[in-house]
């Protein structure tokens, strides 16, 4: 069993560590991670500049490390094309520290490592613990290793990985795993107006949350009511009921197409 680790948090953040510890005793372990923090980078890759990458030594030989100076989805690009002999069986994406529910998917470099791996073919898990201020990730850890185990027995739909997001609460408090859609959030107030020393604007970007959609079935109730939130996400953005209605615009014809048979994903 090979499992790949990646992260945007960094490759010395907590999170990541606390994941190889939970399966370096059943898988050989690759952790390919960015050197530094890059969170919020979305699905961005590096074509600028070079890309470095130092490798690692860690004291359990089944755990093998590069850190790379560029974003999560290049970490993954580069362990699948150069720095490992054979693809991993699983991606593993986190442990990120703060939520990664809704639409903050779109921008999340967390989310973005996972469908990376989904794009080479490879079973993937993206998992964030909801809190800003974690200290520990164990039952992070413990969940991300039971659902990698289910899919290593039962598989899952191809261009498909989960978003795990976990309450930071203690394992008593936690009211066990739903399987959620996405809700919705916005952020108000983005941006901090400010002066610099020398007189000059700049802005600073922040907000705060607001839960658009966090009705039944969302992965933003399930955590709000203290459990953990387990979401099926498919990259194709394609909205197939309004493929004729454009091609009506348009004065066009359009050949049939096919939503995906949902009915054929795997439990």
């Amino acid at each position: 069993m090979r499992i790949l680790l990646t992260n945007d948090d960094g490759i010395h953040a907590p999170g990541i560590h606390a994941l190889w510890r939970v399966f370096e005793d059943w898988a050989d372990i690759f952790v390919v991670a960015p050197d530094t923090e890059r969170s919020a980078t979305g699905h961005g890759i590096t074509v600028h500049q070079p890309l470095r990458v130092e490798k690692l030594t860690f004291a359990n030989p089944r755990v093998r490390g590069w850190a790379v100076n560029g974003t999560p989805a290049d970490c993954v690009k580069l362990a699948m094309e150069e720095l490992m002999e054979e693809p991993p069986h699983i991606v593993v994406s986190g442990i990120n520290r703060g939520p990664n529910l809704g639409t903050d998917v779109l921008y999340s470099g967390t989310v973005s490592a996972a469908m990376e791996g989904v794009i080479y073919g490879i079973p993937s898990i993206a998992v964030s613990v909801t809190g800003w201020q974690t200290v520990d990730y164990t039952v992070a850890a413990e969940t991300t290793r039971l659902l990698c185990e289910k899919l290593v027995a039962r598989g899952l739909t191809p261009d498909t990985f989960l978003n795990v997001n976990v309450p930071d609460l203690p394992r008593e408090r936690i009211g066990g795993i739903e399987v959620t859609k996405l809700g919705s959030r916005r952020y108000q107030n983005i941006f901090d107006k400010r002066t610099d020393p020398r007189g000059r604007v700049y802005y600073w970007m922040a907000g705060e949350v607001h839960d658009v959609d966090a009705g039944e079935g969302t992965d933003i109730q399930a955590v709000n009511s203290g459990a953990i939130s387990v979401t099926p996400i498919h990259f194709d953005l394609t909205n197939y009921s309004l493929i004729q209605e454009v091609s009506d615009w348009l004065c066009q014809k359009t050949a049939p197409v096919d939503e995906p048979d949902q009915s054929k994903r795997k439990a």
